[in-house]
């Protein structure tokens, strides 16, 4: 089931298809965030899901039950492969968010986001307000998900092994190769370690898509995780 999601942060669909270019002996799953979503739209989502793509659709929804319900009535008519949002949004918000997708949508997967891999323990606590270790905090969101139904997360590789004691899918950003920079995501790994620890997907960003050679790194990540 492992497989490597290339995380396309694109501003337009004409340089995510410039990149696509660059790697079209490849068909890989590609997640499309919240910048190339509310620049293009739905449409390009239909466009790449003919063209043989899977999609993880990044847009961590936030908001009240009513609100996230309605939203993944909508996503569930795109068919993608995996859609994401905030576990902090509390049990009823997931239910209700899963409740909306399968009125349209009986296959996509539905993942929480617990904790986002730029947070550090200082933010935990010193923003967020939240006492709890981040261990712990990502332990216990991971756990309201499972009640809500959901069937993943979105955590750092380095929580993978929470969510497999929980019977959770990992879906793991945060990943680099070791001379790459860590940019502004501070919990990361290899794709070797990431595997060793127990994530199902891995998300890979810039090692890929500013790669002098997009495919050969891709292929590199591939041989490294699956």
């Amino acid at each position: 089931m492992r497989d490597v999601i290339i995380a396309c942060d694109f501003k337009d669909k004409e340089e995510l298809y410039d990149f696509l270019k660059k790697i079209d002996k490849h068909r890989p799953y590609l997640k499309i965030g919240m910048e190339l979503f509310y620049s293009e739209g739905s449409s390009l989502i239909k466009e790449l899901k003919k063209q043989g793509y899977k999609i993880f659709l990044d847009l961590k929804l936030h908001d009240i039950p009513t609100t996230v319900n309605k939203a993944m009535k909508v996503i569930g008519l795109l068919n993608v492969d995996i859609v994401n949002l905030h576990a902090s949004g509390g049990i009823r918000m997931m239910k209700e968010a899963l409740s909306g997708l399968r009125m349209t949508n009986k296959d996509t997967l539905l993942i929480a986001v617990t904790q986002l891999t730029s947070t550090t323990n200082e933010a935990l606590k010193e923003e967020l307000l939240i006492n709890e270790n981040m261990e712990d905090t990502i332990n216990h969101y991971a756990k309201n998900t499972k009640s809500a139904g959901l069937v993943g997360v979105v955590c750092s590789p380095l929580e993978a092994p929470l969510m497999n004691k929980l019977g959770l899918i990992s879906v793991t950003p945060g990943i680099r190769f070791s001379d790459n920079s860590n940019d502004d995501q501070v919990r990361v790994t290899t794709p070797a370690l990431a595997k060793e620890l127990g994530s199902t997907y891995i998300v890979v960003g810039r090692a890929v898509t500013k790669a002098l050679n997009p495919s050969d790194a891709y292929e590199k990540c591939v041989r490294e995780f699956i």
